[in-house]
């Protein structure tokens, strides 16, 4: 007998529905940048028009903003790739006295919610008297940003076989050798999803921001403050759908790139 594997009518109506509220919202945003309202957020819009996609690229404060989130984002990601794979393999390669315990300090950022981590950078800040600027940014994302590359890192790391590093080593290569032809093959697509993901994390990102920015504006900070202070409110939905785009493209790659992951060489061994 042939088996229906379709899931029941109510369940796929209510994902279905699930899906509209969640993706609803973010449609009005797209739908908004093309409207002739200037003023006010009118259903339906009177009118569309493609104006607006001008008006902001004219907008020099809309590119200053998010030239500052491109650096930050960045600077904050490299960062992360750097010290989040390091940490790693430390954990994951290693036994030594509180490994358990690190690992969990490590994670712990991303548990803690963003405004408390926002108001601990910023009292540490004052108390060491470090001056605001793009460095306070860049820290303050590089502790989530983290986070976020050693998870990936670490669940790859477990599942590469120790035997390969072994026999590289057995055969000759040094350390570099090793890391280079054997190791780095194998966790490359986590780090490259692991860094995307912190990207886009860091690009988007507004509560530790706003607690570690002083006077500078990041693009969802600007976003932020023409909301407050509407000026053009179309090109404030123009800029939030770049933010989408620019979120949501590196989300969906890291999900392709990690696929695969439980097909790593060795992990069978």
């Amino acid at each position: 007998m042939h088996s229906d594997n379709r899931s029941p009518l109510a369940l796929r109506l209510a994902a279905f529905g699930g899906l509209v509220f969640l993706l609803a919202p973010i449609a009005l945003i797209f739908l908004y940048a093309f409207s002739t309202e200037e003023k006010s957020f009118q259903w339906p819009p009177p009118g569309y028009t493609l104006k607006w996609i001008g008006v902001t690229l004219g907008r020099a404060d809309v590119w200053e903003a998010m030239a500052l989130s491109v650096k930050v984002a960045a600077i904050s990601t490299t960062l992360a790739l750097i010290l989040g794979t390091l940490t790693a393999a430390a954990v994951a390669r290693s036994k030594f006295f509180g490994r358990e315990t690190i690992s969990l300090l490590v994670i712990l950022p991303i548990a803690l919610p963003g405004i408390i981590t926002g108001i601990s950078l910023r009292s540490a800040f004052s108390l060491l008297d470090i001056p605001f600027s793009t460095w306070t940014i860049v820290l303050g994302h590089a502790t989530f940003c983290i986070v976020i590359v050693y998870n990936n890192a670490v669940a790859r790391f477990r599942r590469t076989s120790g035997a390969l590093i072994d026999a590289a080593m057995d055969l000759g290569a040094d350390g570099v050798q090793t890391f280079r032809l054997v190791i780095l093959p194998n966790i490359a697509t986590a780090l490259l999803a692991g860094g995307m993901l912190a990207f886009a994390l860091s690009f988007d990102e507004v509560i530790v921001t706003t607690f570690t920015a002083g006077n500078q504006t990041t693009l969802p900070i600007w976003m932020l403050e023409e909301l407050v202070r509407p000026r053009q409110r179309p090109v404030t939905n123009v800029v939030a759908m770049a933010v989408v785009l620019v979120t949501v493209l590196p989300i969906l790659a890291a999900y392709y790139l990690t696929k695969d992951g439980e097909h790593t060489a060795g992990s069978d061994k």
